[in-house]
């Protein structure tokens, strides 16, 4: 299929993408990788008038080591961030995290940036960007402001970004010394969409006990969203494997569970909880220093 008709614009700054998206109202979209925007074009389920390709902005095709955090401009690759040495070693959550998403011919093209904006429910992005408190850059006539992952996603492909406004850049938190992690995901086929899948990021204290704990889910609701009970369940407690089963079952806790061709409410909550107790696990092990 082909897409409708619309007039595609090359800006050369950031301030001239915005003044762009301001001029042509709500028919304008940023074209970074196009990865889900082209297909909803061609589908008809997105009809823009004007395409703002942003992907010769000067330093939009930067990432950046900012000592405490790593910044990936808007135009950034999939496939740049996975390979990236320096995201390898400063935040490889990252790293893992890509590897899930879709299959490497479309990492190529993708962005990162774009994958956030588009804010899909089975995002591997959007629940990484959750668990590592990842902070947004949007940018607006008015100026720019921070958003925290926490408050980006509101709903189905749904975030803060508002009219007028595009996602400049996003800044993942660098993975603390001794800190776990682990991301896992259940799909019909690896590269398909998830079905259920969890991100977490465990530090443990010199006692032992866990110190800070990030728990996000994806693929089961109308976004990816935080555990905020299962996280409280562990912090301050030794991390043993009932702690781990209670704080998983805590991992739905007031989530509506989506039903569709792929399976009932019951069984993605099911799916849920298996997978919150396996990257909790999987993190716990990591900061107590054992499998990778």
């Amino acid at each position: 299929m082909k897409p409708p008709r619309f007039e595609y614009l090359r800006p050369d700054s950031v301030g001239a993408a915005v003044a762009l998206l301001n001029e042509h109202g709500e028919g304008a979209r940023i074209l970074a990788g196009g990865q889900s925007l082209i297909p909803m074009m061609n589908f008809r389920i997105a009809q823009p008038s004007h395409l703002i390709d942003i992907t010769r902005v000067p330093g939009l095709d930067a990432i950046t080591d900012e000592g405490n955090a790593i910044t990936i401009g808007a135009a950034v690759r999939q496939s740049t961030v996975e390979y990236s040495p320096v995201v390898k070693d400063r935040c490889p959550l990252l790293v893992e995290a890509l590897k899930w998403v879709a299959h490497e011919p479309i990492r190529h093209r993708g962005t990162v940036c774009g994958s956030l904006a588009h804010a899909d429910p089975h995002s591997e992005l959007a629940a990484t960007s959750l668990a590592l408190n990842a902070t947004f850059t949007v940018v607006g006539a008015s100026g720019e402001r921070q958003v925290p992952a926490v408050d980006f996603f509101i709903g189905p492909f749904t975030t803060v970004i508002e009219s007028g406004e595009m996602l400049s850049s996003v800044s993942f938190p660098v993975v603390p010394a001794g800190s776990g992690y682990a991301i896992d995901e259940f799909s019909r086929t690896h590269g398909n969409f998830a079905i259920a899948g969890g991100v977490s990021v465990i530090q443990l204290g010199a006692d032992g006990k866990v110190a800070s704990a990030t728990l996000s889910m994806f693929g089961m609701a109308s976004r990816a969203f935080r555990a905020f009970a299962a996280e409280e369940r562990l912090i301050g407690s030794m991390p043993t494997a009932e702690a781990i089963a209670e704080a998983a079952d805590l991992a739905l806790v007031d989530v509506d569970c989506s039903a569709d061709m792929h399976g009932s409410e019951e069984y993605r909550a099911h799916l849920g909880r298996v997978y919150a107790g396996r990257v909790l696990t999987s993190a716990v092990a990591r900061a107590q220093g054992g499998s990778k």
